[in-house]
Parts: structure tokens; C-alpha cells; sequence
């Protein structure tokens, strides 16, 4: 098939036959499991992972963030959606941020208090149980391992301190202070210092209790609007008290049999999705060869295509009228796909989203075959650095993504929720008329704007390439965004890839930077991957039973593990 696996699989997959998680921290990944083994599903392990998650890698995700999930239902083969996003402080128009000396050429700091939107993850936690949960375990009870892990300590993992240093560091550059609850003796942790954050785990433990209320009633709200409104900010107590999850129907289009499956706008999952519909187009990739100077030309020119059209278009549905049927419509990306030359890269693509961020992603699939993928961020580190007193999080800066151009389609505005990069993702078979939709797989890749790159890229490991779920996510990625800096896109190259590859691409007009090695290899996101049976292999004719195994994978640029029993 012209694979050139350079970049050996570091693991072999995790096969299992009962039950998986996979996440970015062994010990997140351990709950999880743990949950299924006391009578808890899918839904009830992804919450357990998204809060112990939020105690061992506070500078990706937390309570202070937003979440989005999937879940694909065994029983009936339904494929519902949860977006928990939060909208921006009422307040907070273009008129006011105008009002304060803000224009679309000066907006606020990324950091700034303004750029708090009303944290979703814990109502979506909330509402995952509520909605998809085994009703087995309480919402005390999934989230006791996090409530321990943060009251007892855990060692930090070693990409994970890398990022908490970086980030507290950029916060400093930036003249603002993390709090206390995230830092020991004022300085970020070590890898294998153990931490505390027992704040956090009053806050958990009171979440657990109560539900929704607790924190966004109460304390814990009082504690938000306070330290937002000392720096700045003009949240109040009635946007958070009004937040509330929306259930949605998720978006999907269909690639060579299979499936794949995206959360709606305000997700950038309709960029995947446009992505996924241009690439058909071109039917040689497999011939051309994994990471070839081909594929990757064509790969690249799509995504600019893809991600210029989701700049245009995404925003929060409930404030603008968003096409999406004909953005899906095989059609357009047929025209889409016209654009792209082998020979040369395009001349004039129009700016698209910068570079991207942290996150967390994980997965879960229990014993009656449901599936949870769930994303969960506080978007750029530690989000603004803003510690509510005595809560144990921060809190996220989703809002730097609003435009401040009044006539953009994500605008900001009082109550909107901006463009969202986090995205979870299913794939399944192509179903039959009347038969229930059969799950291929659970998968996802974190890093803002990379993400919908990330999905594409594992999933044409496995569909195009026959990679099995670790390979898929060990594989050198490529991550193309624009660089305001130059006023061009730059195509980002994974150390791996050939250098007669890059050669080739500069040759073609890209502007090329790599190889992109070590650290900076976060770059290309940190990805999660179970899939049931081996479906991406087309030299093996399965045994019996071999099509209920789960196989899965957890990416090596990041500290965690797949699971399953």
C-alpha cells in the first residue's frame, strides 16, 4: 500500500474484550475502568476520566472549561450528542468592548478576564450522567477517584509537568499570576512531584453532592464572578446561573463505507467533515503513500480549503443561520476539490485559523458495546489563569476566539457562544436501510485548529493504510495553519516524515517548518483511539468472536495509556 512506517509503533495496541478507556493520564484511564468494573458504563467513565483528568492535568482541562460529547447507544445504534459550551457574560457586547478602547486590530489579551465565556464542563458532566449514565452509580460515586486523587496527591506526569511550567511561565511573561491552589511554593510541579489540590477536591466533592447547583449557585459561583470582576471582567451570577447544555444531532458524512461522526456548530466539527468530503475527491492517496510528498500536498491544500470555509461559516447557531446541508452536500466539496493542483500549491487562500492549543481527549467502550468520546479544555493552558478562591481550577479563555469585526458571522455578542475548536468523534459503518448502525470506532485527537487535521489523518491511517489504532496515532502527523506573522500558511512537519518530502513540497510553493521534534512535537496534538474489531485490517478474515475485541491506542506525545479488561 506504499506505507512507510519510519516512525515505528512505539506499543502494541491494548485488546480487551469487556471494556476500554483511553485517555491522556495512566491514572485518569484507571478510573475510568474502574467505573465500568463497579457496574458504571461508557457515559459513567468518561465523567470519572474528564474529573480526574481536571486534578492530574489542570494546565489542558478542568472545571473551568468547556466539554462536548458523543455517545452511541449499543442497544439501539443512536448516536447523540451533548454540547457544553458556555456563552459570553450578557454584558459583553462589541459596543461595550469597543466602549473600552478594543477594536478587531487591538482586541483584548487572550488572557484577559473578558475572554472568560460561562464554564460548561460540569453541567455537561452532569447532564452525560443524567442522560447516557447506567443510573448504577450515583454522580458522588463516579466522581469519587478524582475527589481522592486530588485530596491524597498524585505524581505529575512528565509531558504533562513540561506544559504546566510552560504555561505558568507564559502567564508570568504576560504579567498575570496563576493562583495557588495550581502551583507548589509558587512554581509549577516537577515530574514526579506529587501534588495536592485539595480546593479542588471540595469543589468535586460538592459537585458530587449536589449537582449543577454547586457550582453554578452558591460558592463556587460567587468565587467566579468575584475574581472575574476584580480583573476586569463583567460576568454575573445570572450567566451562570442560566448556563444549561444543549442535546444535539450530530453531523456525519461518509467516506469509502465507513461513517464519520461530528458534534454540529458551534464545533468546528463540520471542518473534519469538509475536510473528509474534499479528500474523496481524490481516490490515488492510498497509491501515493502514507506521508508521500503527494499525499500530504493534497491533504494540506484541503485543509486550507476546509478550514477557510469553517472560518467563514462557523459560529453559534443560535445567533446566525449556518449552511450546513450545503456545505455537506458532496457537490460543494466537489467544487472545493477543483481548486487543488498537483503540481502547485494555491496562490490565494484566505486567512484561516491560527495555531492551536491544549486540551484533553479520551474514550470509553463498556461490555453492551456503548461508546463515549468526550473532549473536554480550557482552551489555551490554563485558560486565563483566573483561580476562583478556594475552588482549585482555572478558568478557561474560550472568548479570544470572537472576532471583533461587526459584520463576521462570530462576532462577539452578550450570550453567544464563539467558534469552538473542541471536537469528539465516532466513526461506524455506513448503515443499511432499517439495520442499527454498528460502531467501528471511538476517536479523537486534542489541539484546537490541529484537531479536525488529527481526525482525518488517523482515520485514513487506518481506512487507507490498514494501520492498527497505536500505529495510527504513532504515525508523523502534519499540521498546516496560518502564520499571521508571515501572512502565509505554514505546513508543519512531524520529525519522520522523508526530507526529500519536505524538499518537494517547498518545491511545490508550501511554506515548510520541521522536523518538528521533542516537545514541540505537542504541535500535532495528543489523540485517543478504541475501535471494535479489527475492521482496518484488509488482510485478516476474522475469527469468531475476533469482531466483538477492542483494540485500542493512546498517543505517544502525551503521558497516557489505553486500558481495558
Amino acid at each position: 500500500m506504499g506505507t512507510d512506517l519510519t516512525f515505528c509503533s512505539r506499543r502494541s495496541p491494548v485488546v480487551c474484550l469487556h471494556g476500554c478507556a483511553a485517555s491522556s493520564q495512566p491514572l485518569a484511564s484507571s478510573i475510568g475502568l474502574d467505573v465500568l468494573k463497579r457496574g458504571g458504563n461508557a457515559a459513567d467513565a468518561a465523567v470519572a476520566i474528564a474529573a480526574a483528568l481536571a486534578v492530574t492535568e489542570p494546565c489542558s482541562t478542568g472545571l473551568g472549561g468547556d466539554a462536548f460529547c458523543l455517545f452511541y447507544n449499543g442497544n439501539t445504534g443512536e448516536i447523540r450528542g451533548i454540547n457544553g459550551s458556555g456563552r459570553s457574560a450578557r454584558a459583553q457586547s462589541l459596543d461595550f468592548l469597543e466602549g473600552r478602547g478594543f477594536t478587531a486590530e487591538a482586541p483584548p489579551s487572550v488572557f484577559d478576564a473578558l475572554n472568560v465565556t460561562v464554564p460548561g464542563a460540569p453541567a455537561c458532566w452532569c447532564d452525560t450522567i443524567q442522560l447516557f449514565g447506567s443510573h448504577k452509580l450515583s454522580l458522588q460515586e463516579v466522581l469519587s477517584g478524582a475527589v481522592e486523587l486530588a485530596a491524597v496527591g498524585f505524581p505529575v506526569a512528565e509531558v504533562t509537568a513540561h506544559h504546566w511550567a510552560n504555561w505558568v511561565s507564559t502567564l508570568r511573561d504576560a504579567g498575570k499570576e496563576l493562583g495557588g491552589d495550581l502551583l507548589i511554593d509558587g512554581e509549577a510541579p516537577k515530574c514526579g512531584q506529587v501534588f495536592k489540590n485539595t480546593a479542588l477536591a471540595r469543589t468535586l466533592k460538592e459537585l458530587g453532592e449536589r449537582g449543577k447547583p454547586a457550582f453554578y449557585q452558591g460558592r463556587v459561583a460567587r468565587a467566579i464572578v468575584d475574581v472575574i470582576g476584580q480583573n476586569g471582567g463583567v460576568m454575573t451570577l445570572g450567566d451562570l446561573g442560566s448556563h444549561d447544555s444543549e442535546v444535539v444531532t450530530p453531523l456525519s458524512t461518509e467516506y469509502k463505507g465507513v461513517r464519520l461522526w461530528e458534534l454540529p456548530p458551534n464545533s468546528q466539527g463540520l471542518a473534519a467533515l469538509l475536510l473528509l468530503n474534499i479528500l474523496e475527491d481524490f481516490p490515488q492517496l492510498r497509491a501515493a503513500g502514507h506521508n508521500s510528498a503527494d499525499y500530504i500536498h493534497v491533504l494540506v491544500e484541503a485543509v486550507r480549503l476546509a478550514l477557510t470555509d469553517a472560518q467563514h461559516y462557523l459560529g453559534d447557531p443560535d445567533h446566525v443561520t449556518i449552511p450546513v446541508e450545503t456545505l455537506l452536500d458532496k457537490s460543494y466539496s466537489h467544487k472545493r476539490a477543483q481548486h487543488i493542483s498537483m503540481d502547485r500549491a494555491m496562490e490565494r487562500v484566505e486567512p484561516g485559523p491560527t495555531t492551536g492549543s491544549d486540551t484533553v481527549y479520551f474514550c470509553v467502550i463498556d461490555a453492551q458495546g456503548n461508546a463515549c468520546s468526550f473532549v473536554n479544555s480550557t482552551y489555551m493552558g490554563f485558560g486565563t489563569g483566573l483561580v476562583p478562591k478556594d475552588c482549585g481550577f482555572s478558568l478557561q479563555n474560550r472568548g479570544a476566539n470572537f472576532s471583533l469585526r461587526r459584520d463576521h458571522i462570530n462576532c462577539v455578542a452578550g450570550g453567544k457562544r464563539p467558534y469552538h475548536t473542541i471536537i469528539p468523534a465516532l466513526l461506524t459503518e455506513s448503515p443499511s436501510k432499517g439495520q442499527k448502525t454498528r460502531l467501528l470506532a471511538a476517536l479523537g485527537v486534542m489541539g484546537a485548529f490541529m484537531q479536525p487535521q488529527g481526525h482525518i489523518q488517523v482515520l485514513l491511517n487506518m481506512v487507507e493504510f490498514g494501520m492498527n489504532p497505536q500505529q495510527a496515532l504513532d504515525a508523523p502527523r502534519v499540521y498546516a495553519h496560518y502564520d499571521h506573522k508571515t501572512d502565509q500558511w505554514l505546513v508543519n512537519l512531524e520529525e519522520g516524515i522523508k526530507p526529500e518530502v519536505a524538499e518537494e513540497l517547498r518545491r511545490r510553493g508550501h511554506k515548510v517548518n520541521g522536523p518538528v521534534t521533542g516537545h514541540k512535537r505537542s504541535l500535532f496534538g495528543r489523540g485517543q483511539i478504541i475501535t471494535v474489531g479489527d475492521w482496518w485490517n484488509p488482510t485478516v478474515t476474522q475469527a469468531d468472536g475476533s469482531s466483538r475485541v477492542l483494540w485500542a491506542g493512546s498517543d505517544p506525545r502525551g503521558d497516557g495509556c489505553a486500558q481495558g479488561y
